[in-house]
C-alpha cells in the first residue's frame, strides 16, 4: 500500500489539556471513551463522526487530543464538559491547540522544585517546627510538617508570605 501524498491527507489538529486534579491516574482508552461520549451527547454522531478525535498520548498532567482541523472548538467545548472518567472525577483544561505534537510540547511547563510532585529545596521554620512548602497554581500555597507522625497542613495565601 503507498503512502498518500500530503495534498490528499486530511488536516489535522492536536490540542493540548492539563488534566484536573493533578496526578489523577487516567486510562487513555476510558479517556477516549469518555471524550467520545461528550462529543457525541453534544453534537450527535454526525458530529461525531467528523471530528474524528483521537488521544494521541498523556505524558503527566497532560493529555494530547487530535481531531480534525476546523473543529479545534467544538472539540474544546466538549471537552469542557466533561466531569468524570470511569468513577474518578475530572476536569479537562484547555491550554492550546497546534498543528503539531511539537509544538504544544513547548506548551507544556516543567516541574520545578516548587510545584507539588518535585521535592522542594527549600524549607521553612513556622513555630519551631520545619515545613515544606508546595506551591500550587492560582494563589494558593501549602505548607506540610516535615515529620513521620501527626503531619499538619497548613494553607497560607500570597499575601502570607515573606519575601526575602
Amino acid at each position: 500500500m503507498t503512502v498518500r501524498p500530503p495534498t490528499l491527507r486530511d488536516k489535522r489538529r492536536y490540542v493540548l489539556v492539563r488534566v484536573e486534579p493533578a496526578g489523577t491516574p487516567l486510562e487513555q482508552k476510558d479517556l477516549y471513551y469518555a471524550i467520545a461520549d461528550a462529543i457525541t451527547s453534544l453534537y450527535g454522531d454526525a458530529a461525531a463522526a467528523i471530528m474524528i478525535q483521537a488521544v494521541v498520548a498523556a505524558e503527566g498532567d497532560y493529555v494530547f487530543i487530535r481531531c480534525r482541523r476546523g473543529v479545534e472548538r467544538e472539540l474544546a467545548t466538549a471537552l469542557s464538559t466533561i466531569t468524570a472518567c470511569r468513577d474518578t472525577r475530572i476536569a479537562l483544561r484547555i491550554i492550546a491547540a497546534s498543528g503539531t505534537m511539537e509544538g504544544l510540547r513547548k506548551r507544556i511547563r516543567t516541574k520545578t522544585a516548587t510545584e507539588p510532585g518535585a521535592e522542594s529545596a527549600d524549607a521553612c521554620t513556622f513555630d519551631s517546627k520545619t515545613f515544606t512548602p508546595v506551591y500550587c497554581t492560582g494563589q494558593k500555597v501549602d505548607v506540610i510538617e516535615k515529620g513521620f507522625k501527626n503531619t499538619h497542613r497548613f494553607f497560607l495565601t500570597t499575601e502570607d508570605l515573606e519575601t526575602k
